[in-house]
Parts: C-alpha cells; sequence; structure tokens
C-alpha cells in the first residue's frame, strides 16, 4: 500500500494531445486510488475551460499541444495559476529544456512543478509533485535542476549579469541585426545614447578593444546562446 494512501484523494484534470498519454496517465492515477480525474483533455484551451467550470485541487499538463506546439501548457499554467492560485500545476516535458523551466517558473515556483516524461511511470514521484503543488510548494526533476544551473553558469561566464535592463533592451534589437540608429528608433532615445548603451555593453562583455563588427557579432552570439 503508497504511504499517501491516506491523505485525501486529489482531483485533478489531465491535459495532452496525445491520446494514449493522457488516457495511460489517467489510468495509473486513478488506479492508485488516490486521485479521481475529472477530465482528460487535448488542448491548453480545454484545459482553462474545464479548470473553471470544475475547480479541480490539480492539473497535470503536457508543454506543447495544439495549435502551434510550442508552450500552451505554460502559458495554461500562468493563466490557472492567476486565477485560481489555490490550484496546483504539473507540467510534463519530454526533454530537460532549461528555457521551458525558465519559462514556467520565471515568476515564481509556488504551486508549479517540473517532471519530464519519463517519470510517469513512478507514481510515487508523480504524487509527490501533486502533493507538493497542492500544498503551494514545488516539484522540479534533478534533471532540470541541473540545466537551470547550467544555464545561470553560461549566464554569469558571458558577463550577460551584469547588463542593465535598457542594456538588454538594446541586445534584444542588437540581436535583430538592427543598427544603432535602428535601435534608437525603436526604443525610442537618441543614438548618442544608444551609443553609450553599445559601449557599456561591450565594456561588461569584456569585447572593448575588438573591431565594431566583431565585437557587435559576439556580444549578440553570447546573448542568444544566454
Amino acid at each position: 500500500m503508497s504511504p499517501l494512501s491516506s491523505e485525501r484523494i486529489l482531483r485533478i484534470v489531465i491535459a495532452d494531445d496525445h491520446y494514449l498519454v493522457r488516457e495511460g496517465v489517467r489510468m495509473l492515477l486513478e488506479d492508485s486510488g488516490e486521485v479521481e480525474v475529472l477530465d482528460a483533455v487535448g488542448t491548453a484551451t480545454e484545459l482553462v475551460r474545464r479548470v473553471g467550470e470544475l475547480h479541480p485541487d490539480a492539473v497535470m499538463t503536457d508543454i506543447r499541444m495544439p495549435p502551434s506546439h510550442q508552450m500552451e501548457g505554460i502559458e495554461a499554467a500562468h493563466r490557472i495559476r492567476a486565477a485560481h492560485p489555490e490550484i496546483g500545476v504539473v507540467v510534463l516535458s519530454q526533454h530537460a529544456d532549461e528555457s521551458y523551466a525558465f519559462e514556467l517558473l520565471k515568476d515564481g515556483t509556488a504551486g508549479l512543478a517540473y517532471l519530464l516524461k519519463d517519470r510517469v511511470g513512478d507514481l510515487d514521484e508523480m504524487m509527490g509533485a501533486l502533493r507538493a503543488v497542492c500544498a503551494g510548494r514545488s516539484a522540479i526533476d534533478a534533471r532540470v535542476v541541473d540545466a537551470l544551473v547550467a544555464r545561470r553558469a553560461r549566464r554569469e561566464q558571458s558577463g550577460l549579469e551584469d547588463l542593465t535592463p535598457r542594456e538588454l533592451d538594446v541586445m534584444r534589437e542588437m540581436a535583430q541585426g538592427k543598427s544603432n540608429a535602428g535601435i534608437a528608433a525603436a526604443l525610442v532615445l537618441s543614438e548618442s545614447a544608444i551609443e553609450k548603451h553599445v559601449s557599456s555593453i561591450f565594456s561588461k562583455l569584456g569585447r572593448p578593444g575588438e573591431s565594431g563588427v566583431h565585437r557587435r557579432v559576439a556580444a549578440v552570439l553570447a546573448f542568444l546562446q544566454s
């Protein structure tokens, strides 16, 4: 018997665009005797709607779902947490991708979990994540934590950690291939102000003496890699 069996039954909604996956997760969780699956849907739009109607204790959702198969699950998680902060969300992913984890957790970790799909067969781990988010805590797969730590290390080594918010704005425009004049127009600043920001960026990234074109490309590459 599971050590969690004495706790109350959790009411959840599942979202995954693959029928076999969502029904498999439903069967696994319901067979535990610890979960009641209120519904299993195939899109993020359906997920948000059914959460509003059913008011579950928690949600378990895939990241990539129709229509674009990008970050629909993460966007739904943020909408659900904003509208219903008492509802926990467990996000499932096929990959230990730090960019997805960062997007999910960037505004706070309370009530959120990020698990890899290969953990689906580990009932104790899934139940632990569900119980954690329902209690307002978080659960993050160890491999995802490693990826986030590596991301942080890359950012610190690149010098981007020292850039101001305005300098990061300039970097985003620079990454789109814009000239100083184009960046100035986009940010509604003077071209001389942009030149000062660009000079500061190059200095902080450790490229003050390189040629203009080379250091601009190098700075953009460091930004994109982080």
